[in-house]
């Protein structure tokens, strides 16, 4: 009976520690790069210097996360996976995950990439300032 207790403990850290993983892993994929100020005045809230959250970890997103501005204040979890690009030799990826916030609309048509970071965020998660990153991002 000892045992069957032990096995039951058992395979449910184990179910436990792998939902807990693939909670870590399951979202979209796509690509990052860093902008630096100006940052206001954005699309989100114009000139209010209140709309940055601390730590100004925060992001311009592209149009198809846009959705007509309903963005605004959204909150993602990032992780960067890898270098973007050719030069796959480089480790740009800190690990572990940010919290960002949205507060913008990316400016380019089209916009290069998934979302923009702030230069504050980008380094948070990268080793290289001006590098472009593949990321793993999900709604929070």
């Amino acid at each position: 009976m000892i045992m069957m207790m032990r096995v039951f403990h058992l395979a449910m850290l184990s179910t436990l520690l792998l939902l807990i993983k693939l909670s870590l892993i399951l979202g979209d994929v796509g690509t990052a790069s860093s902008y630096g100020p100006p940052y206001i005045p954005t699309a989100c809230d114009g000139n209010r210097r209140e709309q940055f959250p601390p730590g100004n970890l925060f992001v311009a997103v592209n149009e198809g996360l846009w959705d007509n501005g309903a963005a605004c204040g959204r909150r993602y979890r990032i992780r960067c996976v890898s270098v973007s690009g050719s030069n796959n030799n480089n480790r740009p990826c800190k690990g572990g995950t940010i919290d960002v916030k949205v507060v913008d609309l990316c400016d380019q048509t089209p916009c290069p990439h998934t979302l923009l970071l702030s230069t504050d965020a980008f380094s948070a998660i990268s080793r290289f300032s001006n590098a472009k990153i593949n990321i793993e991002y999900t709604q929070i």
